[in-house]
């Protein structure tokens, strides 16, 4: 959306600059089902900084794929969804985790912390 084709020099390049950021792909998953709020992903990112956070969220929302709803009460209420287009990334982090998944199993099962 944000970003040109022109720039990319193949179809996963532009992918991983809209979704590559360091917690970019982690918000998104955490937003799949759900509507949170900064707090609350925040909790389910603890590694993250509030400065990191708060980029990988603006530049989120800069390229389209999540929505930022603010409400005027005080203190300020700010949640955070996945747009149309966010969501069609869907098939792509499903298939993350269960790479991940997979991944994760392997290495807990292997003796020597690897088999691949």
């Amino acid at each position: 959306m944000a970003k040109q084709c022109s720039n990319f020099t193949c179809p996963v390049e532009a992918t991983i600059s809209m979704i590559g950021g360091k917690y970019k792909a982690v918000i998104l998953w955490h937003l799949m089902d759900s509507t949170l709020r900064y707090s609350e992903l925040h909790r389910k990112m603890p590694r993250a900084t509030d400065k990191m956070l708060a980029q990988q969220l603006r530049e989120l929302e800069k390229d389209g794929l999540i929505n930022r709803m603010v409400y005027p009460v005080v203190p300020p209420k700010t949640e955070y969804s996945l747009t149309e287009y966010g969501k069609t990334l869907a098939p792509i982090l499903d298939a993350l985790c269960d790479w991940g998944e997979n991944y994760l199993s392997e290495t807990q099962n292997s003796p020597e912390g690897r088999k691949f």
